[in-house]
């Protein structure tokens, strides 16, 4: 069976909801994040897919594939990972390598972990997704870049009264620019 990561960028008090600038995915000048790109793309040789709710997936391909000065790699991986969009309302996705899964999200993400063969999948953003698979006890790992700086409000990843069984740390690092890595699978 397929490893399921939810890869997550997260304030310090738990935001994943982006409502003010605290993440830059490709830097800008304004702090080294050569360590976390690094790190990204570790992780990125791992999976071979990319899951999405309809409006990250919309999000992402409003933005990355358009990106001609991208120096990152991120819009590369982007345009050939194969991407799945859980979605009950598109149905043309308009951008290569990506399928909808119209179905009833927990069904399909089953199926798609259980796959033979393949790499890890790799879930971001689309909050409600997330939460409908940690919900069904279907994340196998959950890989948190966290942010030195507190937003005060947004939604979460474990909103006020998600249960989730106890977790065991796999990994902890830090980076440069004060961000850090904290890896969880469930013990």
């Amino acid at each position: 069976m397929r490893t399921l990561a939810i890869t997550q960028n997260i304030t310090v008090d738990g935001s994943i909801e982006m409502l003010t600038d605290w993440f830059n995915p490709q830097g800008q000048g304004q702090v080294d994040m050569a360590d976390v790109l690094e790190e990204s793309h570790r992780q990125d040789r791992r999976a071979d897919a990319l899951l999405l709710g309809r409006q990250t997936f919309e999000d992402f391909r409003g933005y990355w594939p358009q990106l001609t000065d991208d120096t990152t790699g991120i819009s590369d991986y982007l345009n050939q990972v194969q991407k799945y969009i859980v979605s009950s309302s598109l149905t043309d996705p308009r951008w290569e390598n990506s399928t909808v899964l119209a179905g009833d999200p927990v069904k399909e993400v089953a199926a798609l972990k259980a796959r033979e063969g393949g790499k890890d999948i790799v879930l971001t953003g689309s909050i409600r997704l997330a939460h409908a698979l940690i919900n069904a006890g279907l994340v196998d790992e959950y890989r948190l870049f966290v942010y030195p700086t507190v937003q005060g409000r947004g939604r979460r990843l474990f909103p006020e009264g998600y249960e989730v069984p106890r977790l065991k740390l796999v990994e902890s690092k830090a980076f440069r620019s004060g961000i850090t890595l904290q890896r969880y699978a469930p013990a």
